[in-house]
């Protein structure tokens, strides 16, 4: 009798488990397929830290601020997209509201140093660093809720970096 309860109480566990990771998996491919693209101004980062193996650690310049100790430690950046999809900073604030016409929500957490928006770090294949060294933009999807995926690199004229192929 008792390892009947054990054997339902792990299965049980196991179905919430995997409901709970299905439903994640399926709110971040409504993101990708439903969310505003909006690309953000990337920051320089310190050049030794720039290229770390196959990825690149990212900083935006929307999260660099000067008031950092002012801010909550949750909250979210107020951002206008112009006529390039590039976000321009509003404001920061510690709730959804007030969101006016044109506004949109990202939602952040304070760093030590910046403020993290999810999306810090872009991985790559092995030999892609050069292409991926001419970045000025990162691109996230972003749903109304303020949460956002990143979903890619973008150069100075706002075209997504693509990994050459052999041969290329």
């Amino acid at each position: 009798m008792q390892n009947n309860l054990k054997t339902i109480v792990v299965l049980v566990n196991l179905v919430l488990v995997l409901a709970l990771f299905s439903w994640s998996v399926v709110q971040k491919e409504d993101t990708l397929e439903n969310g505003k693209l909006v690309l953000l101004k990337l920051a320089p980062v310190d050049p030794r830290s720039l290229m770390q193996g196959d990825y690149m650690r990212l900083s935006y310049a929307i999260s660099q601020t000067p008031n950092l100790d002012k801010l909550k430690s949750r909250g979210y950046a107020i951002v206008k997209l112009d006529a390039q999809q590039v976000a321009q900073l509003v404001r920061y604030q510690p709730e959804k509201e007030p969101l006016h016409d044109g506004e949109l929500l990202l939602k952040y957490n304070k760093g030590n140093w910046a403020l993290n928006l999810g999306a810090e770090s872009y991985f790559f294949e092995e030999g892609q660093a050069k292409t991926f060294e001419a970045a000025e933009y990162g691109g996230l999807r972003v749903e109304g809720e303020g949460n956002s995926i990143l979903v890619g690199l973008y150069d100075k004229n706002r075209q997504l970096l693509k990994p050459k192929r052999a041969g290329e």
